[in-house]
């Protein structure tokens, strides 16, 4: 009305934010530059801002802000610049507020994508107390695994018999494999000495001494352990539950199996120790078989000491009683456990992290419509309470519009999310049933933030003076 060109308007709606967007940018650099150890940490990565990044940083720079300031302007440069100008002034534009289907869309992008994050923590970390808390069927706490004793020869079972004279040691084996080791033998084994390959039971098959099973906890639920002083142990051979399932015999003691590597090896099973979670638990208890025989490469020690520094550091003096060479070079079970989960760790702590943003950017847009809302609807607010409108009814009013929007994002991501934590928890075989409170849960947490966020303004509006919104009527 005082003269301004369209494109003067124009100019004047986009440079506003860019020069947002430009300030926001320079924040973030700084942001993402600080915060970088802490993501390194948590994602396990070693990433680093050099020289190099800010080739094509800077170019990265300048096209963000280039299409986020143009973006963020062309609805006001293009869209309010075209408005008549005694339509605005006659009120019309706030006329048009309940039909803004792309505020009305954005709030909904925005909350589903953190409904979709909040659901997504909670089952993580569902799934990572149950993998935390389950009986895997092995003892691994206070375990210590002594690596790399193949080193010492003959004179590692001689470390072994020492480290069982120490008062704060329970027990100890000599064996390269562990529940919770790296290492691994796969074979086949055969029911009948005429070899059938289609009678192969592919088995996971370890060498172990007389203290295993005592020292890793593991339940001996048919038969005998192997025995020392018994010179016939030599051709035991002690199976799990799942081998005999395999085998398609209810009782398999005392049965006979063959092995063929550079000739026919002949066992007999002389025990059967229930099921225990040798792997990870993505993959189900498969086949094992233990026999009787040395193996130099890592010693398990069982710890009962409540003075663990003084225990460890007498370990460690016998090492170098016999090897003073070597590093001594070692682990505790239960965090070789832990670290096998420690991408679902990592990918858990990311969603938290996720969701928090998600949630502060959905509530920050939030915040400003409920304002904008309030501030369009002023002189109505003002005159329902002349009219004897309570301060809850106007809340009310206010917040109807925005919690239908939260509620239409529920339906959305609910959904969503359900399939994509199915397909997540689809890769453990040992896994928590996804109940239908999670998603609630999730959805009750987002909606219950909207309200809040929009509350704020909507209290604010409806206890203000409505004479200040009628005095120019």
């Amino acid at each position: 009305m005082l003269g301004s060109a369209r494109k003067i308007l124009v100019a004047q709606f986009l440079t506003e934010p860019f020069l947002v967007t430009f300030v926001s940018a320079v924040i973030a650099v700084f942001l993402a530059w600080a915060l970088l150890p802490t993501f390194n940490q948590m994602a396990d990565k070693k990433l680093s801002i050099t020289l190099y990044t800010f080739n094509w940083l800077i170019p990265s720079f300048v096209l963000i802000i280039l299409v986020v300031g143009f973006l963020a302007g062309s609805y006001p440069a293009f869209y309010l610049s075209s408005f008549e100008p005694i339509k605005v002034l006659r009120g019309k534009l706030a006329a048009g507020f309940k039909a803004g289907y792309l505020r009305s869309f954005l709030v909904v992008f925005q909350f589903a994508i953190s409904i979709f994050l909040i659901v997504g923590t909670l089952v993580i970390y569902n799934q990572i107390n149950y993998i935390h808390n389950k009986d895997l069927g092995f003892d691994r706490n206070k375990v210590l695994v002594i690596k790399n004793t193949n080193v010492l020869g003959n004179q590692a079972k001689v470390l072994k018999e020492e480290l069982k004279q120490l008062s704060g040691v329970q027990n100890a084996t000599l064996s390269s494999y562990q529940p919770t080791g790296d290492e691994d033998l796969k074979t086949g084994l055969f029911p009948h000495q005429k070899i059938d390959i289609k009678e192969d039971i592919l088995t996971e098959f370890w060498s172990v001494d007389e203290d295993f099973i005592n020292t890793m906890g593991l339940q001996l639920i048919k038969g005998r352990d192997f025995e020392k002083d018994m010179g016939s142990d030599t051709a035991a051979m002690i199976v799990n539950e799942a081998f005999v399932r395999k085998l398609g015999q209810k009782d398999a003691l005392n049965k006979d199996i063959y092995r063929y590597t550079y000739g026919l090896q002949q066992y007999h099973i002389i025990g059967v120790v229930k099921d225990f979670n040798f792997a990870s638990l993505k993959d189900n208890i498969g086949p094992l078989a233990m026999i009787y025989q040395p193996d130099n490469g890592a010693i398990s020690v069982k710890l009962r000491s409540a003075d663990l520094t003084g225990l460890m550091s007498q370990i460690e003096n016998k090492w170098k009683d016999l090897s003073p060479n070597q590093p001594f070079d070692y682990s505790f079970m239960d965090q070789d456990f832990d670290a096998t989960y420690r991408v679902e760790r990592r990918f858990g702590s990311m969603f938290v992290s996720f969701s928090t943003l998600a949630i502060i950017i959905a509530c920050l847009g939030l915040f400003g419509l409920a304002a904008y809302a309030a501030e369009q609807r002023n002189k109505e607010i003002g005159i329902r309470k002349v009219l004897g409108a309570s301060v809850p009814g106007i809340v009310s009013m206010l917040s109807v519009d925005f919690i239908k929007l939260v509620l239409v994002a529920i339906v959305i991501a609910t959904p969503a999310a359900w399939y994509a934590m199915n397909k997540w928890l689809e890769g453990f075989a040992y896994r928590v049933s996804l109940h239908w409170y999670l998603p609630a849960i999730g959805g009750a947490v987002a909606a219950l933030i909207a309200f809040i966020t929009i509350s704020f303004q909507s209290i604010r509006a409806a206890v203000a003076n409505p004479v200040k919104s009628l005095r120019s009527e």
